[in-house]
This record gives structure tokens, C-alpha cells and sequence, in this order.
């Protein structure tokens, strides 16, 4: 039996048990270090887990995720708990903070969701997590930045997947992105944000002159 919840999302209810069991812990560790912006907690469900379910509802099935800068848990956590529903797949949380990933993994702790926690350098990542499906990453870096760190992971699967939240400047970004890559993009408006989009990125190679 699914469940709606705020932000327009629908899922199992042993799905929405786990997002709730998540909102509790996100907001006993919120009060005590920086997970997401001040102004945007009193809109959890819409402005941050809905916003973060719509990566998974891109590519919804069982799969290696890499997710950068992990953080807040957006969306890596949120990920991993939609993939807990289906038994399978995983995401590596990328976090170098010690203080967030101490709050990454008592969140996979409270709701069984499918992940670790890696508090490395993203730079170290590749080394770490050799292979990947998809990559994920929101509110981190310009896309050229976000390409390089994608780079090692497009280079040993072709196939892999790379999807980022970006606000309404994100033509310059890409723009900027293509002096240096050549890659395939499809643009998904966001079902949450105006304006907003998720940038869904494939086939990344560096150009001949780069």
C-alpha cells in the first residue's frame, strides 16, 4: 500500500517509516552542525527529500551509486532508502567531514538504508570505490569541477550515469563544461523546484585538446 507524503511523494509505507525515522535523526543532528541551509529545514519533505527522490525516480532500479559530498544525506541517503525497498543496490557516501559522516551513518543506522560511509577526499574516491553505475551530487560544485570528479569513474565504465541538481544558471555551467568534455545531457525539469533542473549526463570524455 503506498503512502503520499509531503512534497508530492508516493511511496510504501515501510518506505515512509524509514524517510520519517530519517527526518527524526536529520533533525536531532541538525541542531548541532550545519546539514543544510537554515532557511530551508522548516520544508524537509518537499525541498529536500522529494527534490532528493527524484535522482532515484530517474534511474529507478537496483545500482551502484557514488554520491559526493554527501553531507546533509541529500540525496545519497535518500537514495539508499528507496533502493532498501528493493533489496538491492548501493551507495557509497563520499563525505570528508567527520562530524557529517558520524550523522551519515547513525541515519543508515536508524533506516537500514543500503550505504556506507566513505570520509575521504572526493579526489580519493576512485581509489576507494573502483566502479559505479551512477553518480549522483547536489549543491556542490560548478559542473566542470563535478566532471572532473566524475571523470575516473566514466573512463572505467562508459555506461556509468552522472546526475546533478542545478538552479536556473545552469546553461553557464554548462556552457562552460563543454571547453573541456564532450558528453551526452538531457535536461529533467524539477517536479520540485521552478526553474530548477536535474542534469542527467552520459558518455563523458575529455576533448582531444584537453
Amino acid at each position: 500500500m503506498n503512502e503520499s507524503l509531503p512534497g508530492g511523494l508516493h511511496v510504501s509505507r515501510e518506505t515512509a517509516s524509514r524517510l520519517s525515522a530519517f527526518e527524526a535523526v536529520f533533525r536531532k543532528w541538525a541542531g548541532s552542525i550545519n546539514l543544510v541551509a537554515p532557511s530551508t529545514k522548516s520544508d524537509f519533505w518537499s525541498r529536500h527529500i522529494a527534490d532528493s527522490a527524484q535522482i532515484f525516480q530517474l534511474l529507478p532500479a537496483p545500482k551502484r551509486w557514488v554520491d559526493l559530498g554527501s553531507g546533509g544525506g541529500f540525496p545519497g541517503i535518500v537514495t539508499a532508502i528507496l533502493l532498501a525497498e528493493l533489496g538491492d543496490g548501493w551507495v557509497h557516501l563520499v563525505e570528508s567531514n567527520n562530524k557529517k559522516a558520524a550523522f551519515l551513518r547513525a541515519a543508515i543506522a536508524a533506516t537500514d538504508a543500503r550505504a556506507s560511509v566513505h570520509a575521504i577526499r572526493i579526489e580519493a574516491a576512485p581509489r576507494q570505490i573502483p566502479d559505479c553505475d551512477a553518480v549522483s551530487a547536489r549543491a556542490l560544485a560548478e559542473l566542470p569541477l563535478l566532471l572532473d570528479f566524475v571523470w575516473q569513474w566514466a573512463e572505467r565504465n562508459p555506461a556509468c550515469r552522472a546526475y546533478f541538481h542545478k538552479g536556473r544558471d545552469y546553461q553557464a555551467e554548462v556552457d562552460k563544461a563543454l571547453c573541456r568534455w564532450d558528453f551526452d545531457l538531457v535536461r529533467h525539469d524539477s517536479v520540485v523546484e521552478p526553474d530548477s533542473v536535474v542534469l542527467e549526463i552520459t558518455g563523458l570524455k575529455r576533448k582531444a585538446s584537453d
